[in-house]
C-alpha cells in the first residue's frame, strides 16, 4: 500500500525543479513542491492515505484523529472510514483556522469531548507550524495529543519542531523517497 501511496504522490502531488521555483506559504523560494490534495481528494488516495494511517495508529487506544482544515480532512475521514472497516471505530474531528464565533464557540468541529485521546494527522509538514497551532489549539480544547502523523515530511526540520511538543510523531512518506521513486537524487537545502 505504501509503495502504490508513493507512486500516487509523485503522480499527483511532487513537483521538483533543479532550481527553487515553487513559492512555499512561508514565501521562501524551494526546488520542491507538495500538494496532498490531489492525492488525498483521489479515490484511491483516500484509500490508501485512511488505511495507512490507521495502521499508524492501531496501536493507541485513540478516540478520534484529525488536523488543521483542510489539508487533514479528507485525510481524517478517510482513516475513520478505514477504521470503520477494521472494526476499530475512530472518530474524525477537523480544527478550524478561525474560532467559530456563534453557537458552540469552539476551535474544533467533531463528536468529542474535553479529555478524549487524539492524533493529530498532517498533509504536508514543512516548519511544522500549521500543525503546532492544531496541536495547541487541540489541547485548548481539552483533548490528549498521543502522537502525531504526518503523510509527506518535507525534511526540512518541521518534524523536529512538531517532536518537541508531542515526541510520538512520524512521517509515512518523505520527501527523499519521492525523490528516489522518480530516480532523482536529493538536492540538499534549497
Amino acid at each position: 500500500m505504501r509503495n502504490d501511496l508513493i507512486q500516487l504522490l509523485c503522480d499527483k502531488s511532487f513537483k521538483y525543479s533543479d532550481t527553487p521555483s515553487f513559492r512555499l506559504v512561508s514565501g521562501r523560494m524551494s526546488r520542491y513542491y507538495v500538494n496532498c490534495k490531489p492525492t488525498t481528494l483521489h479515490p484511491l488516495g483516500m484509500y490508501l492515505a485512511g488505511h495507512l494511517v490507521f495502521e499508524a495508529v492501531a496501536d493507541l487506544e485513540l478516540d478520534a484523529v484529525g488536523g488543521m482544515t483542510f489539508g487533514a480532512d479528507p485525510i481524517a475521514v478517510a482513516t475513520a472510514f478505514a477504521s470503520q472497516l477494521q472494526q476499530r471505530p475512530v472518530k474524525a474531528f477537523s480544527i478550524r483556522k478561525t474560532r467559530k464565533d456563534h453557537g458552540i464557540i469552539r476551535w474544533i468541529e467533531g463528536d468529542l469531548e474535553p479529555g478524549a485521546r487524539v492524533a493529530v494527522i498532517e498533509d504536508v509538514v514543512t516548519t511544522g507550524g500549521s500543525t503546532l497551532q492544531a496541536i495547541a489549539r487541540a489541547r485548548e480544547e481539552g483533548l490528549q495529543v498521543e502522537r502525531v502523523v504526518v503523510l509527506v515530511d518535507r525534511q526540512e526540520g518541521g518534524m523536529d519542531a512538531i517532536r518537541r511538543q508531542v515526541p510520538d510523531t512520524l512521517a509515512i512518506v518523505s520527501r527523499d523517497e519521492l525523490l528516489a521513486h522518480l530516480g532523482r537524487e536529493p538536492f540538499g537545502d534549497d
